[in-house]
């Protein structure tokens, strides 16, 4: 493994899998990042890898073994199918390489946990994307709860969705269950879940779920998803690639709620004794280090990013039940 440890020294990363509509986000980051240079593109697919690599003017390479064998690559960047995590990350961690890798970690709770464990045998730093946990709104949002000023909650609804199904700019590949695992809930319903995990906390009592396709396609690509807590707590999860509605949260307390929405970008409360029912806005702080950051910090320090990794396992274990739940169309006790 290449010295990490000298910030004068950029860390070299590859791209490893253009499968995911974010590889070439993460390949940019890496360019655009002080401390990181990206050096090379690998897909099973030579056609779609050589397309990334040579937007970014960097190498494609056909060959993973022969690149994770590079004694000059700090780490990797994983966007693969969710399918291939397990068995290319583990390649990259018997290698020595440091893993980025977009959400889910893998597609089942014990492959999760297989990686992790390898990890950190390893002593491979690995950080999974979770990007809205670090984004002002979220900061506000939990300070208020931890503050106690919204008193005991009650509900929580997270919603996110784009029109990538009906407007037809997301492959095809994000279809198709044997690589995808699953559809809306999978991909773009992980933000949703990790937040409502983050309001509400990561351990419900059931899940329940409710799974369609308005174009009839091999996965759902709309769903809701609902999680009881013991406290009486509700966390609704809703997702879907039909119809560019946006980014809302709702919180609900026994003294406040607030709710905040990306179309107009405010945080506003609601305090029924304040006499306005359209509620204040509140100021939302600046985003924090987001995931790929900490990803270079983690390298840097040697020091784990314990927080990402538990919460990305909790995310995979609520995705799956879900899953699990709308195929048998009933409530299941968690996990």
């Amino acid at each position: 493994m290449p010295d990490s440890s000298d910030p004068a020294r950029p860390l070299r990363v590859a791209v490893v899998g253009a499968w995911h509509v974010h590889a070439g986000d993460y390949a940019r980051r890496t360019q655009e990042h002080r401390d990181a240079d990206l050096v090379a593109v690998w897909d099973d697919d030579a056609e779609r890898g050589a397309a990334l690599a040579h937007s970014y003017d960097v190498d494609y390479t056909e060959d993973l073994a022969a690149l994770l064998a590079r004694e000059d690559l700090t780490g990797v960047t994983i966007t693969t199918s969710t399918v291939a995590h397990r068995d290319v990350m583990l390649q990259a961690i018997a290698a020595g390489k440091h893993i980025f890798t977009e959400k889910l970690l893998a597609p089942t709770v014990s492959e999760a946990e297989e990686i992790l464990t390898a990890a950190r045998t390893a002593g491979v730093q690995i950080v999974v994307s979770l990007p809205r946990l670090h984004h002002g709104y979220t900061t506000a949002i939990t300070e208020m709860i931890d503050s106690g000023a919204l008193g005991r909650l009650t509900y929580a609804r997270v919603r996110l969705s784009h029109d990538g199904a009906t407007a037809g700019w997301l492959p095809d590949r994000f279809f198709d269950p044997s690589v995808a695992i699953g559809g809306a809930v999978t991909d773009l319903g992980a933000h949703p879940v990790y937040l409502v995990q983050r309001i509400l906390g990561l351990t419900p009592d059931t899940v329940s779920a409710t799974y369609r396709s308005v174009t009839g396609r091999g996965v759902e690509d709309q769903a809701v998803v609902s999680a009881g807590y013991a406290d009486g707590a509700i966390g609704v999860i809703e997702a879907g690639f039909v119809s560019a509605t946006g980014f809302t949260i709702e919180v609900f307390g026994t003294k406040r709620s607030l709710i905040y929405s990306d179309a107009t970008g405010d945080l506003l409360v609601t305090d029924p004794a304040d006499g306005h029912p359209g509620g204040h806005a509140i100021g939302v702080p600046a985003d924090a280090a987001d995931p790929y950051d900490r990803w270079v910090e983690a390298i840097r320090t040697g020091i784990r990013a314990t927080d990402n990794l538990h919460r990305a396992v909790e995310l995979t274990r609520l995705v799956v039940v879900a899953n699990r739940a709308a195929h048998e169309g009933r409530t299941l006790s968690y996990p």
